[in-house]
């Protein structure tokens, strides 16, 4: 990609609050039986207490990697999960939503990609316009254009990847309306997990009690329909605390030094692709 079509991709993804989403992504990605069967059965999140955290601090490299680094980081980071991808496979041994006992999956499904890369794309956007900064039009469009240079070095067919913010909330909207996406029993184990599961060893537990903003901002995040469907609390006062939350963010993030702001990738201009892996 070149300067300008990276651009927006640099100004979302290079600002440390827009992890905020991230909930908000992982319970979107949950609401599919099928992913959320593959992370609860090939991932870490009920084997150990800081899965949860370990599953986000790989996240956030992998999006690093693929949005902030030069060409050649993207290709490589992208040949790694891949890779990761591979062995992430299975069946159902019961039914799961709309899905019956006996349905195959698989991580590298283009189907499954594609839900992925929609939700990281919508709370991405949802989460920067919320404590970042309002988008034009042409930056949602832009962002959604480049956007599938990445979901197709992830093994997502470029035709079937939206280029435009239209054809993006056309997609989430009907799979939201869709049979495919249910919030299981499972889902909500693992939602759990993400939202509180218990405190990791190597976590000061001074800084614990931020998961309860973190859980608001996780359901103030969600569609209206998922967010009832994981039962997360929401009322007229938890929706004002979370504008007040959000005004907050945004009013403050101005303010800190860069080191504090931006990731350490998105403090400096991308390099160009060199042809090799970095």
């Amino acid at each position: 990609m070149d300067d300008e079509a990276r651009d927006v991709a640099w100004k979302l993804h290079r600002e440390v609050a827009v992890v905020l989403g991230w909930g908000a992504a992982i319970l979107l990605q949950f609401a599919h039986p099928l992913v959320a069967l593959g992370a609860a059965e090939h991932s870490q999140f009920r084997a150990r207490p800081d899965g949860a955290w370990r599953r986000f601090w790989h996240t956030v490299a992998a999006i690093e990697a693929l949005t902030l680094g030069p060409p050649n980081t993207a290709a490589c980071a992208a040949r790694a999960i891949d890779t990761l991808h591979g062995g992430v496979r299975g069946v159902a041994r019961e039914a799961l939503g709309g899905f019956p006992p006996g349905t195959p999956y698989a991580a590298r499904d283009p189907a499954l990609l594609l839900w992925v890369h929609a939700t990281v794309l919508v709370a991405t956007v949802q989460a920067y316009e919320r404590f970042v900064g309002p988008l034009t039009p042409a930056e949602r469009d832009r962002y959604c254009a480049q956007s599938a240079h990445w979901g197709h070095l992830l093994g997502i067919p470029l035709a079937a990847l939206p280029r435009d913010w239209t054809a993006l909330d056309r997609y989430f909207t009907a799979m939201l309306s869709g049979e495919a996406i249910q919030v299981t029993p499972l889902a909500h184990t693992l939602a759990h997990a993400v939202l509180a599961g218990p405190v990791p060893p190597h976590v000061p537990r001074w800084l614990w009690p931020a998961r309860r903003p973190l859980q608001l901002i996780t359901a103030g995040l969600l569609p209206p329909a998922l967010r009832d469907a994981y039962g997360l609390p929401w009322s007229v006062w938890h929706a004002a605390l979370f504008r007040a939350l959000s005004a907050g963010v945004r009013h403050l993030l101005p303010m800190l030094p860069a080191r504090f702001r931006y990731w350490p990738a998105g403090r400096e201009v991308p390099l160009l692709f060199d042809g090799a892996c970095a």
